[in-house]
């Protein structure tokens, strides 16, 4: 009896351990791997078509990269966003490897803090869910902009709960 109850606290470790993996925070380059923050290369490319192919969720962390002191990351309102207006960010950061814990769900902003660069494309608007809805619901669509495809969280739940289910199918042989 005493190996079963082994097993069984052995199992309910590594079960946890998985589950705890496939709900962490993420720390998420802007722009993508290779990314800068800086002016788009083209106007075929913009932050924002990026950020919808990507799924943001409460507690995942923006890592913003640009030369420090050249450039800043200004978090603003829907309204600095589309004006491109500096005047009154919510938050300021020059520091040139920027991380922005994302604390709540619904709409980020993002502008360059350097004249003229958001009028020319370096800005990023994504939307945050929580990590509840994340894995059931799709996001809600930026203004604007198509709605975010769903993230492979429901599939890691079910994985979670398959594995479960064979695991208990396994003691039930002992």
């Amino acid at each position: 009896m005493a190996s079963s109850s082994s097993l069984l606290v052995i199992i309910f470790f590594c079960i946890s351990f998985f589950f705890l993996l496939s709900v962490k925070a993420n720390e998420v380059t802007v722009g993508g791997k290779s990314g800068d923050w800086k002016i788009p290369p083209s106007s075929s490319y913009s932050f924002n078509e990026w950020a919808q192919m990507a799924r943001f969720k409460v507690g995942d962390i923006l890592v913003f990269s640009y030369e420090a002191g050249k450039d800043s990351v200004l978090q603003v309102t829907r309204e600095s966003y589309e004006k491109c207006n500096t005047t009154s960010p919510k938050a300021s950061h020059n520091d040139g490897n920027t991380k922005v814990k994302l604390e709540q769900p619904g709409p980020v902003y993002f502008i360059s803090g350097k004249e003229g660069h958001c009028q020319k494309g370096q800005k990023l608007r994504l939307v945050v869910v929580s990590p509840r809805s994340s894995a059931f619901s799709p996001a809600p669509s930026p203004s604007g902009g198509p709605a975010v495809a769903p993230s492979s969280g429901a599939a890691k739940l079910t994985g979670v709960f398959s594995v479960v289910g064979l695991l208990l199918g396994f003691l039930a042989l002992f």
